[in-house]
């Protein structure tokens, strides 16, 4: 049965403090493996970068959703991040037959799909889409670094590290900070 595609869904920055929420799906083409594929939490940032082009040049499709931090903060990360998840599977060039989607919580709006809770350590087409989804939002976190400096963006990709908690303390927060997140109620302006 050719005919019948998978498509790997999988995001990235749901935790963060600041930046987007990026998804990614991914269907592969059998007859062009990829070697070295992974959960992209388990692989190292070199790695990641180093399978990032393969993915698009092997895949029969790639699909990327980016969520803003102000869309996040409008709605609520898990609603942002389905609304990732979909603008992914509609910016595929190809029609999958199912969804596999890494997790336990299945898209609103979306048809055919299967929920695997670590599905990006079992399935390939999962690993993709998390190695696509995290470079993606990686690389963003970086252009951000470009036009909010001093944040290091670049260095912490907006989570919530010790040198994040300094900069948000001299600089305050910036307009991809997620004012929404508790840890950041503490930084806005209610006075």
């Amino acid at each position: 049965m050719n005919s019948f595609w998978v498509a790997g869904v999988d995001e990235a920055g749901r935790g963060p403090w600041a930046g987007p929420v990026v998804a990614a799906a991914v269907i592969l083409d059998p007859e062009k493996p990829i070697f070295g594929l992974a959960d992209s939490k388990k692989i190292s940032e070199k790695k990641r970068e180093a399978l990032y082009e393969p993915i698009f040049l092997s895949a029969c499709s790639v699909g990327v959703g980016v969520v803003s931090a102000e869309d996040i903060d409008r709605t609520n990360i898990l609603k942002a991040t389905f609304q990732a998840m979909r603008q992914a599977i509609q910016n595929l060039k190809s029609l999958p037959s199912e969804i596999w989607v890494d997790g336990n919580q299945s898209i609103p709006g979306i048809e055919s799909q299967r929920t695997f809770v670590g599905g990006d350590a079992l399935h390939e087409c999962i690993m993709a889409a998390s190695i696509v989804a995290k470079v993606y939002r990686d690389r963003l976190m970086c252009e951000y670094d470009q036009l909010y400096p001093g944040y290091e963006f670049s260095k912490h990709k907006g989570y919530g590290t010790a040198t994040h908690i300094q900069k948000l303390q001299s600089l305050g927060p910036c307009p991809i900070h997620r004012m929404s997140f508790v840890p950041l109620k503490a930084f806005s302006k209610s006075d």
